[in-house]
């Protein structure tokens, strides 16, 4: 018996989701999170073999949630969910020690198979979707660089990005304009568009993956 945790924010999806895993003669559902902040303390209390985490959670976001658990309970795997696959967050997740990443709209029966295939101490990832990773490599930032237009891609001004990053104002319009000149963008609004078409930014804490105030060029 594989014994897991589900983390999901949304109610109806979550309970949708224990009871077609629920289902399976081999999987059990110990625990559920509705909260980041609540996937470590209940991995450590009930000790799942496998933890399927929605990346986009309120407060602590999964992939935090999931180097967390990792560090805390090794013997515990990780499974994480997203709305939107890209390569900047099968990256993000490697880095957190995730052993599958599935895509919210894969059927069920991929679900499932991730998770015994994970259990069983394999890595499951989309084969394309780990070849766009290895190509985002190409991305000529750095990652302060990326952390300045992550965070002007919330919307925020000069002052705020330096408040935020605890960086003066000359520093972050130093940066802006470096970025500018290795992406090849006229301004800012471009640079965010072409990294995120890219694949390069991660969203701002909190919101799920590929959500951004710009939309990609066409």
């Amino acid at each position: 018996m594989i014994r897991l945790m589900l983390a999901e924010d949304m109610h109806l999806i979550r309970k949708a989701l224990v009871a077609l895993l629920s289902s399976e003669d081999d999987l059990e559902v110990v625990a559920e999170a509705d909260k980041g902040e609540d996937i470590v303390r209940l991995g450590c209390l009930r000790r799942p073999d496998v933890a399927v985490l929605d990346i986009g959670m309120p407060g602590v976001d999964g992939l935090t949630a999931a180097a967390e658990l990792h560090r805390r309970l090794p013997s515990c795997k990780t499974v994480v969910l997203t709305g939107l696959g890209t390569p900047m967050a099968l990256r993000k997740a490697l880095d957190a020690n995730v052993r599958g990443f599935v895509v919210k709209d894969a059927s069920p029966g991929h679900l499932v198979d991730c998770i015994r295939r994970v259990a069983k101490g394999e890595r499951v990832i989309d084969p394309e979707l780990a070849v766009a990773a290895l190509d985002a490599d190409s991305n000529p930032l750095t990652a302060r660089e990326l952390d300045v237009l992550e965070t002007a891609a919330g919307g925020a001004t000069v002052g705020e990005i330096a408040d935020r990053l605890s960086l003066s104002r000359g520093t972050v319009r130093n940066y802006l304009s470096r970025i500018l000149t290795k992406v090849g963008a006229r301004s800012r609004v471009e640079a965010i568009q072409i990294a995120s078409e890219c694949g390069w930014l991660w969203p701002a804490a909190g919101r799920d993956i590929g959500i951004l105030r710009y939309r990609p060029r066409r």
